[in-house]
């Protein structure tokens, strides 16, 4: 289940419906009755929060979003770093915990933890006013 506050429109989500699990676009939040309506392929419906699922943020997705994996060698820290345009996501070390750091010109976020792809949309459109899709 996802967190209500992580999902806004745009986003993209896992839902499920009769046991099958599908990729979609959240067109709408109804936050008082907590359902959001979520576009699979040509079909719209609202789904209850119990049914909307985050994805967990890793390459595969990245590629997806058309960011392109930047290659550092050697790298004794084991970072990845992937950039899309003057946006650049790295997954590191922090503490010895993983984090995630976004970075947008001058902008910077360090984040505890692994980000799901709802929130890097959230956070690329807080840092540069554009939606990623």
């Amino acid at each position: 289940m996802i967190n209500l506050h992580d999902v806004k429109a745009g986003d993209t989500v896992i839902v499920e419906y009769e046991g099958e699990k599908h990729e979609g676009l959240v067109l709408e939040v109804n936050r008082e009755d907590k359902q959001v309506c979520v576009q699979t392929g040509e079909q719209e419906f609202w789904y209850e929060l119990a049914d909307v699922y985050s994805i967990p943020l890793n390459e595969e997705q990245l590629l997806k979003l058309k960011f392109t994996k930047e290659e550092i060698s050697p790298d004794p820290d084991n970072r990845r770093i992937y950039v899309r345009g003057p946006f650049s996501v790295m997954f590191h070390d922090l503490d010895g915990r993983e984090a995630t750091r976004l970075d947008y010109r001058d902008e910077h976020r360090e984040i505890k933890g692994v980000l799901t792809v709802n929130q890097l949309q959230n956070h690329y459109h807080e840092m540069t006013n554009f939606h990623l899709d």
